[in-house]
């Protein structure tokens, strides 16, 4: 009896006299049938096959959960969650209160941060600003600018010992109170961070806006934020930190 080349099915030889044909097609038949199979193990809607170690063998990989990425582990496919990318982690929730407030220590694993301050009141400060890890050196630098109705002003210093982001405000009235919101740009660099803020402020006067980029020259990375008025105490605000996978 001859074999078939790819799945060794059995079959009759040319020269074979085939006494029993109903026995040559079942044992045919049932060959095809195993093999076949064999390279289509599944068994559920949605059930995908890969090649085993085993030749002319699939091997079934049921359907995975609502929301799983097909990805390689072990060095065969596999169902698993996708991996984190772009989303936001709430890191700490501070409250302004005092000369200065410094959020909890976070990792310095993030992308970046994004920093949202509501409603910042201060008594004697029209101003704010903050530090990082605590540190109080000349490695900060900053360029600032103020719109207030018709009238620009500008604020710059290239050694400072903070980086002001905004305005504070005396009123806890939604339209009174300041806000502000920052971004802090490679917070896992050892050699320089920078900040992006911009912000609101209203007065009996009028609203301002204000508008800050800073950079801190530090071989640290950073891992916390402390908040300081110009002059004066916080009264009220809350700060919320998120960090960027």
């Amino acid at each position: 009896m001859a074999n078939t080349t790819n799945y060794n099915w059995e079959t009759p030889d040319d020269t074979d006299l085939v006494k029993d044909g109903a026995l040559a097609i079942r044992t045919l038949g049932s060959s095809i049938d195993t093999t076949t199979k064999a390279l289509n193990p599944s068994t559920t809607l949605g059930d995908i096959e890969y090649r085993s170690a085993t030749a002319n063998t699939n091997t079934r990989l049921a359907i995975g959960s609502t929301g799983n990425v097909l990805t390689v582990a072990g060095g065969v496919p596999t169902w698993a969650a996708p991996a984190a990318g772009g989303g936001m982690t709430l890191l700490d929730t501070v409250s302004l209160s005092g000369s200065s407030t410094t959020s909890a220590t976070f990792s310095s694993a993030y992308k970046q941060l994004v920093v949202y301050i509501k409603e910042c009141v201060a008594s004697g400060s029209v101003g704010h600003r903050i530090r990082f890890n605590g540190d109080s050196g000349t490695n900060y630098a900053y360029h600032y600018i103020e719109v207030f109705g018709s009238t620009n002003s500008v604020d710059r210093d290239p050694n400072y010992s903070s980086i002001r982001i905004g305005y504070t405000s005396n009123s806890s009235t939604p339209r009174g109170a300041a806000y502000n919101l920052f971004t802090v740009s490679r917070p896992s660099d050892t050699n320089q961070v920078f900040v992006s803020s911009q912000g609101y402020a209203g007065f009996s006067t009028g609203p301002v806006g204000d508008r800050s980029v800073g950079v801190y020259d530090s071989s640290a990375a950073v891992t916390s934020i402390t908040f300081i008025p110009d002059s004066g105490t916080f009264s009220s605000g809350t700060v919320y930190i998120y960090g960027v996978n």
